[in-house]
């Protein structure tokens, strides 16, 4: 099986001016449809005094403000999620919640992520058994990334997090040959295997992975293949939009997935800023049924727009270089500081806190450092903390003498990427 060849779909090789026609056309449609109901983008374009007439190119498209994701959240909670979507919520396929939080609708629509273009890029195909090891609670990853293994003819095995003894197993006793997950996970895997006294490329069959959720480093990938002697792709989206990039057989970045229409931007003015400059990763998906335009993810990165021997004629994302606020993804979760300090508000002894985020071996790990005026449970904060973040910290409190300064930030991030 030859899984570096061939496309989905054609979208994928049009030339620039057919992929420009395209993308105006869908952006079009989006406008329309986001402008046929009072809601956010109606307020968006009156408080900004766009006049929705006016758009007439992609040049009056990115006149339009950006929409943040904090203000998503925010708005959501003010208004109601109703006042984003043209119908009632009944007329959707599922609603999750991701942290924030967010509501993020699913539409009823075929590929309503976009990540089967992705899946095949990165060599799945029919036949494969696929071990998915996202969640399938409430956040949308294990499902939205389940989908467009089954349209490619793949089997999955809906493992979600954790347990990797159990995961161990399913590769052992069934013929998996794909997983799907975070490449620090899979790497967890390889190494208990190995102490079980197993080798993970003979014992194991898996041939490829498709990773995200998280920086992957050149050496950790080289590290994970090596382990396994399999192909790792990623890709990069998130539980709003879906599919936004994905790596080819070629790597050198991400192609754009043809399925919406992103722009790197100036995070002060939302103006596209010139290809291979570093900005704000701003995202309108073609999704009739949630109308995002132009959400501002809060991710930098550039554009590389040079020719790629794989065939793809969609520019590439060079990886995410930073984010623009004090906002970092730590193990596929967004961790926002007012939700540290929302989930802290019920431990009157802590008297200031700081998140730390470290990398160390390639390992993510995420401590809370507290201050207090007394003895602290470290159980019960790492739990509190852990309800309302999705995440389990260290905790560690600061010795006798030790402040954390006023003014420090509330979040810290020390991971560091080869």
């Amino acid at each position: 099986m030859d899984r570096t060849k061939g496309y989905y779909h054609d979208l994928e090789t049009d030339s620039q001016s057919v992929r420009t026609s395209k993308q105006c056309n869908a952006i079009q449609d989006m406008v329309k449809k986001a402008l046929s109901f009072d809601g956010e983008f109606r307020e968006r374009l009156a408080s900004a005094g766009v006049v929705a007439d006016e758009i007439r190119s992609l040049d009056d498209f990115t006149s339009i403000p950006v929409l943040r994701k904090k203000d998503l959240s925010r708005l959501q909670r003010e208004k109601g999620l109703a006042w984003f979507l043209p119908g009632v919520l009944g007329t959707l396929a599922r609603i999750y919640q991701s942290p924030g939080p967010i509501y993020d609708p699913e539409g009823r629509g075929p590929d309503y992520w976009g990540w089967t273009e992705a899946f095949h890029a990165a060599g799945f195909r029919s036949g494969d058994l696929a071990q998915m090891t996202f969640s399938y609670h409430l956040t949308p990853a294990g499902l939205m990334l389940e989908e467009p293994l089954r349209a490619l003819g793949c089997a999955v095995i809906p493992a979600g997090p954790g347990n990797s003894s159990v995961q161990l197993q399913l590769m052992q006793e069934l013929p998996v040959t794909a997983f799907v997950g975070m490449t620090s996970f899979l790497k967890t895997l390889g190494e208990k295997a190995r102490d079980k006294g197993l080798d993970p490329k003979r014992d194991f069959g898996l041939r490829v992975a498709f990773v995200a959720a998280e920086r992957l480093p050149e050496s950790l990938r080289t590290e994970v293949q090596d382990m396994f002697g399999m192909i790792i792709r990623q890709g990069y989206g998130t539980a709003d939009v879906g599919c936004i990039a994905y790596e080819c057989p070629e790597l050198g970045g991400m192609h754009l997935s043809s399925r919406c229409f992103v722009e790197i931007c100036d995070p002060a003015t939302g103006r596209p800023v010139p290809t291979g400059e570093v900005g704000e990763v701003v995202v309108t998906p073609f999704t009739p049924d949630y109308p995002l335009i132009r959400l501002a993810t809060g991710d930098l990165s550039r554009l590389d727009d040079s020719d790629c021997p794989c065939g793809r004629t969609a520019p590439k994302l060079q990886g995410i270089l930073g984010r623009v606020d004090d906002t970092a993804k730590i193990r596929g979760q967004f961790v926002y500081t007012a939700q540290v300090a929302q989930a802290l508000s019920r431990f009157p002894q802590v008297l200031r806190h700081q998140v730390v985020v470290s990398n160390d071996g390639g390992k993510e790990t995420l401590t809370l450092r507290i201050e207090t005026n007394g003895p602290a449970d470290h159980g019960a904060i790492a739990a509190g903390f852990q309800e309302v973040i999705k995440l389990r910290p260290v905790v560690v409190t600061l010795g006798l003498g030790e402040t954390i300064p006023e003014g420090a930030p509330a979040l810290v991030d020390e991971r560091t990427y080869d």
